[in-house]
């Protein structure tokens, strides 16, 4: 595919003009780290989707599918017309099966700027609806113009033990918390993640504390719970890292379900 070169600055938005995304993009081209972008159905948010991930993230997952996307410095530098371009060939399509847009990673908020272009874009030049796939992490990073562009976000809760939490990601917990309170003061609609890794987050207290904060946020209309997988070891093998859950076992279809019915206990919609 033939990377779009960017265009050069229009005029600069009049003094005292919002200083929307759009408006940011007037003055400097919007481009970001890339990685790729594809159309997906059911696992990016609802319907099919066109998902832009980007490169770049602060975590460490243990379990990560995508450790390709770790560095920024890995990715394609993209314009922002370049994606939206791309989307737009898909807009009928994806408007036809109830999708939308989702920008996932990596971590999108490592690129906030970037990332709002994108929603903003998204939402208002091709009328799709939106999503962010985040670890919450650097949510302080997302403005609130780029949350009021961003429809669903898809936050990954990935323990409610803290030193688990850090065992898995190498990073505290307490800023997806409070990123998560920050979506519920806004009334954003959130579907929470968590990964089911046997060992290590499958702890009943674990599962209930997730549950329970979940539940008690009350903008969470949907509980992913994702079976722990080894589909991205060979990544792990290709970059020449160790992948430290290579004799972990996938979790069971009854321990999938015990943990579903711990969120179902606490009025949550869990799949």
């Amino acid at each position: 595919m033939t990377m779009l070169l960017p265009s050069a600055p229009t005029t600069p938005a009049r003094t005292g003009a919002p200083a929307t995304p759009a408006a940011v993009a007037a003055r400097r081209p919007a481009v970001g780290s890339v990685h790729s972008w594809d159309l997906s159905t059911g696992v990016d948010g609802p319907g099919t989707r066109f998902v832009t991930f980007l490169s770049g993230c602060p975590l460490t997952c243990l379990y990560c599918h995508n450790p390709d996307t770790w560095r920024m410095r890995d990715g394609r530098r993209t314009t922002a017309d370049e994606i939206v371009a791309e989307a737009g060939k898909y807009t009928r399509f994806i408007a036809a099966a109830d999708g939308g847009t989702t920008i996932s990673g990596g971590e999108p908020l490592l690129q906030p700027v970037f990332t709002g272009e994108l929603l903003h874009r998204f939402k208002h030049e091709l009328g799709l609806h939106t999503a962010l796939d985040t670890s919450g992490f650097l949510g302080a990073r997302a403005t609130d113009a780029l949350l009021r562009d961003t429809d669903l976000v898809l936050l990954d809760i990935k323990s409610w033990d803290r030193a688990t939490y850090r065992k898995v990601t190498g990073r505290p917990l307490q800023p997806t918390l409070d990123f998560a309170r920050r979506l519920a003061d806004l009334g954003k609609e959130v579907h929470v993640r968590f990964v089911l890794v046997p060992g290590l987050t499958d702890d009943p207290a674990n599962v209930e504390g997730v549950a329970a904060f979940a539940a008690s946020l009350g903008n969470v209309g949907r509980v992913d719970v994702l079976p722990f997988h080894k589909l991205g070891e060979a990544k792990w093998q290709t970059l020449g890292r160790t992948f430290a859950l290579h004799d972990t076992p996938c979790p069971t279809s009854e321990q999938t379900a015990l943990a579903r019915s711990v969120f179902t206990a606490h009025g949550l919609h869990a799949v």
